[in-house]
């Protein structure tokens, strides 16, 4: 008894240096010297200074409304909270969850139809109204893309041209080439748009 006792203490400990701290601080080292970007959680810096993520969305606001002069990312259950994201898991039959898109739908047109009249919320891509597993997620479909696009546009008195450009430049295709659709990131393609009219 005593001994296996011992050897199953001495299992733990050896099992905790090993999986616990040894296996963690070589994956670690690895992975800062093979991708040490992707490593750091894909820090967008501008000027030295980190203002965002590739693998995260976050609001553009004006005040507390979306900011007419930047794509919006999908809504998020959690505010863009990467620290404590969820998923809102509202079912079809819920209450709670026509008032949600109701609402999303709602405030989606609000921004849109002014720069695009023939919108209506049959029209609305689906992403521009549901929040992602994560909340976090940083891409929406090309559809919801081009629709936003027209504001940019017309906002920012740049050339269609231009604008759609920028969308095509920060799309990411398909996992693997097979799996998903493409989507657009809104972080890195509103960092762009900056950048663009300097």
């Amino acid at each position: 008894m005593k001994r296996d006792l011992i050897s199953s203490a001495l299992a733990i400990v050896v099992l905790t240096i090993v999986l616990g701290l040894a296996y963690p601080f070589v994956i670690t080292g690895i992975s800062q010297v093979v991708w040490p970007n992707k490593s750091d959680g894909s820090q967008i810096k501008v000027n030295g200074k980190v203002v965002g993520s590739k693998l995260l969305a976050q609001p553009f606001l004006k005040g507390k409304k979306p900011d007419p002069r930047y794509f919006q990312p999908r809504p998020s259950a959690d505010n863009y909270n990467p620290a404590g994201t969820f998923f809102a898991n509202r079912g079809p039959n819920q209450k709670s969850a026509k008032a949600f898109y109701a609402d999303q739908i709602k405030a989606y047109l609000t921004l849109e139809k002014p720069y695009d009249a023939g919108l209506t919320a049959s029209g609305v891509p689906v992403d521009a109204v549901t929040a992602s597993a994560s909340g976090v997620d940083p891409h929406i479909s090309q559809a919801n893309a081009r629709i936003q696009a027209r504001r940019i546009a017309a906002v920012r008195h740049l050339p269609p041209q231009t604008v759609s450009e920028l969308v095509d430049q920060n799309t990411d295709g398909r996992f693997l080439g097979v799996l998903g659709e493409p989507g657009v990131n809104v972080t890195t393609l509103n960092l762009e748009l900056d950048h663009a009219q300097g």
